[in-house]
């Protein structure tokens, strides 16, 4: 039913309202559970702006009023203004450059005044309107390799830009689009390829570099083999068992080494390695440096991390150990408890109980979007939601994957439940946005 001007539609569907509050609800719990200090006044501590749970209550408060605000919008304002925004996002992304502030090893942040702004999070709104606006367009034939090419630029320019900031982990969220553009048309043949290069890396960091390169060869020669009377009809089928072997060969051989000495930085190389179980080749170890301090270093890298997340999690057991009683994460054993690792507040603290909750909240919202998504008449407003959809599992896998080491550490929030003002307003605008273009889906937009 489409909305009266400046009324709210009855069309909306609250149940994703509801679960953002629960969600936000939880994270501000967890937050005030790692950070709150004994004597600290109570009552004080929540509304005085000063502590770190404090302030994720107020952008909390601010998040919700400025959904509102989006859900007396007319719905015809996202499409029409989603190629406006999107270059004012990759505007604010190049001012980076010249006005950021290093905060714990990252460029991407821009302080004004008390607050910190990362572009890079909440430009992933403006690309997900701006991708959902071109698959939309009436002449688009995304079955052509012009179109994707064209979609995918769209996409990865800021997640190049974000690299360029230190920005590793946001700028692979940004791949996640990748999952839109298979809705709408993309060869299955292009994620199963995305999915062997991985493959490729992962058995590149595994596998000693003449083994690899030898197994990649059997491969090849065992294809030929199997192919033999196909090749005689085809000789294309002979050119492109050849091709692929050159492109495998040339990854594991040049493009896994350039990408760990020159894109990554040291440290995300070192996770990665870690995540493993395997020395790091490319850290640069002087002789003159004793075993005894590069042992050290190692143990207080990130494997020092991901253990003492396992511990804070295996700790809480079944039921938990109270919000306020958990000591791995109070007493600052798990760094980063209130941001990247903040799983393992919830872990401790509420248990397994508390865990697979999240969990099922989790679950039930990307399976509430994939049903939005899925009864929209518009292809802007299908794409869009697909869109949040994937941003949101992306987070969401990855962050909670990276504290139970079963993901390298990236450095990316858990959605409504990481402190951080940008990235709690970031995901609530989206679901907002998602929520007024469901209360229109009989329309068609462009």
């Amino acid at each position: 039913m489409r909305q009266q001007q400046g009324t709210i539609s009855k069309g909306v569907d609250w149940s994703i309202c509801w679960i953002l509050i629960a969600l936000s609800t939880i994270g501000m719990l967890a937050i005030f559970a790692a950070t709150y200090r004994e004597g600290d006044p109570m009552l004080a501590s929540w509304v005085g702006f000063k502590t770190d749970y404090s302030k994720q209550f107020y952008f909390f408060l601010f998040s919700i009023l400025l959904g509102f605000v989006i859900l007396l919008a007319d719905s015809k304002f996202f499409p029409a203004t989603a190629n406006l925004g999107y270059a004012i996002g990759i505007l604010f992304l190049l001012l980076v450059f010249p006005f950021h502030s290093r905060i714990k090893g990252t460029e991407s942040i821009i302080r004004i005044g008390a607050f910190n702004f990362q572009p890079a999070e909440f430009v992933k709104i403006f690309v997900a309107l701006a991708l959902a606006k071109y698959l939309s367009l009436p002449d688009i034939d995304f079955r052509r390799t012009g179109s994707q090419l064209r979609a995918a630029a769209l996409v990865l320019f800021p997640a190049i830009l974000c690299i360029g900031q230190s920005e590793t982990g946001l700028a692979l969220v940004y791949t996640s689009f990748f999952l839109v553009m298979y809705r709408e048309g993309l060869p299955a043949s292009i994620p199963v390829i995305a999915i062997l290069g991985v493959i490729l890396v992962v058995a590149s960091i595994l596998l000693p570099p003449n083994l690899l390169a030898i197994l990649l060869t059997a491969g090849a020669l065992i294809a030929l083999y199997l192919l033999r009377r196909t090749i005689k009809r085809h000789r294309g089928v002979l050119t492109s068992i050849i091709l692929i072997w050159f492109v495998a060969v040339g990854i594991q051989r040049f493009a896994v080494p350039f990408l760990f000495k020159n894109v990554l930085q040291k440290h995300q190389v070192e996770r990665i390695y870690d995540l493993f179980g395997k020395d790091n080749p490319y850290r640069q170890v002087t002789d003159s440096v004793a075993p005894a301090v590069s042992s050290k270093k190692k143990e207080t890298g990130t494997s020092y991390n991901v253990r003492q997340s396992k511990i804070a999690i295996g700790s809480g057991r079944f039921l938990g150990k109270g919000l306020l009683s958990a000591t791995q994460t109070r007493y600052d054993f798990v760094p980063e408890q209130r941001t990247d690792f903040i799983f393992c507040t919830v872990g401790e603290g509420f248990g397994f109980v508390g865990s697979l909750i999240l969990l099922g909240l989790y679950l039930l919202l990307l399976f509430r979007i994939v049903t939005i998504a899925e009864r929209q008449r518009s292809t802007f407003s299908r794409a869009y939601a697909y869109g949040v959809m994937a941003v949101l599992f992306f987070h969401i896998a990855v962050n909670i994957g990276m504290t139970i080491g079963l993901m390298p550490v990236i450095g990316i929030p858990l959605p409504f439940i990481s402190y951080g003002g940008t990235s709690l307003m970031t995901f609530s605008i989206l679901l907002f946005i998602l929520m007024r273009l469901d209360a229109d889906r009989q329309m068609v937009l462009r």
